[in-house]
């Protein structure tokens, strides 16, 4: 898959989450890498020949104070070439990056990875 098409995907992934969700996204910026870096594997607690499909990097809603202000965007980073081989169908790569895209957004509102897995994600 190009990456025209999983950017359309992105897109759509973005635009079914609720409005109220959307517009706490505020100060987030979504990037697509084509693969995690070794520094962003170490980050997920991954080693080499791991598989990461996405990144939340960022101070999460739960832990903003009244001194958070004038901060670089919290940064949401999806893996396309990752997602791409795991997912092999156009349905089944929409589905990963819908699920990618919601899990790091929970990081985002102060979802930890033990809640995420609890939920199902």
């Amino acid at each position: 898959m190009d990456r025209e098409a999983f950017d359309r995907l992105v897109e759509e992934a973005l635009s079914s989450i609720p409005e109220e969700f959307q517009a706490k996204l505020d100060n987030v910026e979504l990037l697509i890498a084509d693969w995690p870096t070794s520094g962003q594997l170490s980050q997920a607690g991954l080693g080499p020949g791991q598989t990461l499909f996405g990144l939340y990097q960022g101070v999460p809603h739960t832990q903003r104070g009244s001194r958070y202000g004038l901060v670089p965007p919290d940064t949401i980073t999806l893996f396309r070439r990752p997602i791409v081989a795991a997912g092999r169908t156009r349905s089944r790569v929409a589905y990963i990056i819908r699920r990618t895209v919601l899990h790091e957004i929970a990081h985002h509102f102060g979802f930890d990875e033990e809640r995420l897995r609890e939920l199902g994600y």
